[in-house]
């Protein structure tokens, strides 16, 4: 986990997701209009990206995955620092990452499989 977002982090996550991609394979990654997500993000030459249209969660699969997480792990609690933040975040992507088929369950919208088939 990186401890903000910024345009370098997200060229760093990208060049770290692009070194996973086998090199016979392309891949397409959507983003929502986060100002991180800018024209200054250097991108591999194996992955492209899609913004998505403003206004438009039901299109953004990971905003069900944000909200699961809200309601579970980290709404109404009172934490006492920046480490706890961090260690709150961790601790409940870690259990939701334990639920196996969750984060399936929670994305998959029927117009994904449409895409992909």
């Amino acid at each position: 986990m990186l401890p903000f977002v910024s345009t370098a982090a997200m060229t760093r996550f990208l060049a770290d997701f692009s070194a996973q991609i086998p090199s016979d394979t392309h891949a397409v990654m959507v983003l929502d209009g986060a100002g991180w997500h800018g024209a200054s993000v250097e991108v591999p030459a194996n992955v492209t990206l899609v913004p998505l249209p403003p206004y438009c969660p039901e299109l953004n699969p990971v905003e069900r995955i944000w909200l699961y997480l809200r309601e579970r792990y980290l709404s109404q609690r009172l934490l006492d620092d920046y480490d706890a933040v961090v260690d709150a975040c961790c601790d409940a992507w870690n259990k939701l990452v334990a639920e196996t088929g969750r984060i399936h369950s929670l994305c998959d919208f029927p117009y994904i499989k449409q895409i992909s088939s």
